[in-house]
């Protein structure tokens, strides 16, 4: 064979090399964006079903108990509400009889509605109360007028009222009975609670694209409830946000100076602060590699990926960042979140605290998941919020 043949062939090889890399490259780089679109969809679209993560294993109601295979969230202490059957079923799980290395047995307290003897799998829930008549006080069923509608609220009076105001913001995928844990310690420090709704949350009005901001559009509901506040005789507000109704709360501080006005502090539990870093560790925790997060922020923020998502407009995560504007924050702040959190990292609770370590009063809390705080140990719980709100007297 001569030179010049062998030559040519060695460069159709390598040519052909070549191209089968960058073919190769071109499906990876196509998956990886793939995969991002679809979190940076799922992250932003309010779910229409929850997922049932915990197995029943037996359902003993004459003894009352459940055994449940083990699983960090059947390990949980406490007690909780428990949802089944796609939500049509709920019941109201006590403290650990028994745990081995594959099942807990925990006590049934109530069985609400629903056929749990039936049912396979559920889901653990840290409300435990259904609604305020559950309280043996009266409430009010009011609605806040937001840019979108009227969006329903619950507002609950102290029986000494004297103007001060807890505006509950509840979390992702979750509605406003998420707040009503925080009820007796408010009422039993002479503090009125007001539970709200807000965009796309199932009660309140629709957005047009129908998909979460991030903090970034819900803020000006939040506005809209500190406006209902004070017309109603509110002098004094604290925000109290739980996992993304956090964020949206230090987006409303930060946003608006109508907010700013009346307000006197902040309580987060469990905060959504860093969604970058939520984004990395939710997409380790599907077995997604962590530079992902990456690609995801850009799918969010930019416009092609506006038309991918759904979303109305671009999310940029950088501008939601709380802790780059934390100089501009001026009220005390309660902030709370568990390092066995499981849904939001710690990190970014963290660096809020060590941004403004003048205003964030910080407890780490250890054995807790997500928002479960008070589950895990309402005395604690309720004791860091009583001190708390008592300093601001």
């Amino acid at each position: 064979m001569r030179r010049t043949d062998a030559g040519r062939i060695a460069g159709r090889a390598a040519l052909g090399a070549a191209g089968g890399a960058m073919l190769a490259a071109g499906i990876v780089a196509g998956a990886t964006a793939a995969v991002a679109v679809a979190l940076a969809r799922r992250v932003i679209t309010p779910p229409a079903v929850h997922e049932e993560p915990e197995r029943i294993l037996a359902v003993d109601l004459p003894r009352g108990e459940i055994v449940l295979a083990r699983s960090d969230e059947a390990l949980m202490p406490g007690r909780y509400s428990f949802w089944f059957d796609r939500d049509a079923g709920h019941a109201r799980l006590g403290e650990i009889v028994e745990a081995d290395t594959k099942t807990v047995r925990r006590r049934i307290e109530a069985v609400d509605f629903g056929r749990l003897e039936r049912a396979r799998r559920g889901r653990m829930n840290g409300w435990l109360r259904l609604g305020p008549w559950e309280f043996d006080h009266p409430y009010e069923n009011v609605v806040v007028d937001t840019d979108l509608g009227p969006a329903p609220a619950w507002h609950i009076a102290p029986e000494h009222p004297r103007g001060d105001w807890i505006i509950q913001v509840h979390g992702r995928g979750s509605r406003r009975q998420e707040g009503l844990r925080a009820v007796p310690v408010a009422r039993g420090n002479g503090w009125d609670t007001l539970l709200v709704s807000y965009r796309n949350d199932g009660e309140a009005p629709d957005s047009e694209d129908r998909r979460y901001g991030l903090g970034g559009t819900e803020w000006a509901d939040v506005r809209a409830a500190v406006a209902h506040a004070t017309e109603h005789g509110a002098k004094r507000i604290v925000l109290m946000g739980w996992s993304m109704g956090g964020g949206i709360v230090l987006q409303a501080v930060l946003r608006s100076p109508e907010v700013r006005e009346r307000l006197v502090g902040v309580i987060l539990d469990s905060p959504a602060i860093d969604w970058s870093d939520i984004l990395r560790f939710q997409g380790e925790m599907l077995g997604l590699p962590g530079e992902l997060a990456g690609v995801v922020s850009g799918v969010l923020g930019g416009r092609t990926g506006r038309r991918l998502t759904g979303a109305a407009a671009p999310i940029s995560l950088r501008e939601l960042d709380p802790v780059a504007r934390a100089g501009e924050l001026t009220v005390p702040v309660l902030l709370m979140h568990s390092v066995d959190d499981g849904f939001v990292p710690i990190a970014g609770s963290r660096a809020l605290a060590a941004a403004r370590p003048d205003l964030v009063t910080f407890r780490v809390w250890e054995g807790a998941r997500h928002t479960k705080l008070w589950n895990a140990d309402p005395g604690l719980w309720n004791g860091q919020i009583t001190a708390w709100l008592q300093e601001l007297d």
